[in-house]
């Protein structure tokens, strides 16, 4: 695990054992909880800091409150990639391999739509669908094809509230999957048929800002 995977790791800990208020899950029947949210995702954010394959990530979560167990939300967001999105990047040691990575890299721009439901107190599943169009550019940086994918994470996750409900967290694992993509143009697509459109397990450290 490399250091800022240990700080991530090291302040959400400390954040647990100094801020958290731990609650039952908003109640449907009580109707002065704020229903309306704004977010993103630490944990991709922090992987902006890598300077071998930098994701130069932005993710902007908008979220309401059907009821105390219901939420749905839409999250624009934008990165890119130059290795296969089948290999694990922190359990297969491919990953980052010169052989592995593609002539160049992906540039993804797509809306994720997610719903959540509280099963039990503040732990939630939640399906999270993204449909995405994707830029394939080469290593002297043309852009030499276009392409479009969906691509799902199947959650479960800890909903805890902060700073008297101002703000939240929301530690999790997911199953990530690509369902569909059109073909990946050469050099690209050789590289990618030889992992598993599934990924798991993926870490997930979501925050946001009630109002």
């Amino acid at each position: 695990m490399d250091m800022q995977k240990k700080i991530l790791w090291i302040g959400l800990i400390l954040l647990l054992a100094n801020n958290l208020q731990v609650k039952a899950q908003y109640d449907k029947q009580h109707s002065s909880y704020k229903k309306w949210f704004v977010g993103t995702s630490l944990f991709v954010l922090l992987g902006n800091l890598d300077k071998e394959n930098p994701p130069n990530f932005v993710q902007l979560d908008i979220g309401y409150r059907i009821t105390g167990k219901d939420v749905i939300r839409f999250s624009p967001k934008t990165w890119k990639y130059a290795w296969p999105n089948g290999i694990h990047p922190f359990l297969n040691k491919a990953y980052k391999k010169l052989e592995e990575k593609f002539p160049g890299y992906v540039r993804e721009y797509g809306v994720t739509v997610s719903y959540t439901r509280f099963v039990w107190k503040d732990l939630y599943a939640a399906l999270e669908v993204m449909p995405a169009y994707q830029v394939f550019v080469n290593d002297n940086g043309k852009k030499i094809d276009d392409g479009f994918q969906i691509f799902n994470s199947y959650r479960v996750g800890y909903h805890i509230k902060l700073f008297k409900d101002k703000f939240f967290i929301q530690p999790s694992i997911c199953m990530t999957h690509r369902a569909y993509h059109t073909q990946l143009p050469d050099g690209f697509k050789q590289l990618d048929d030889k992992w598993s459109k599934f990924v798991f397990p993926e870490p997930g450290l979501n925050v946001g800002f009630n109002f």
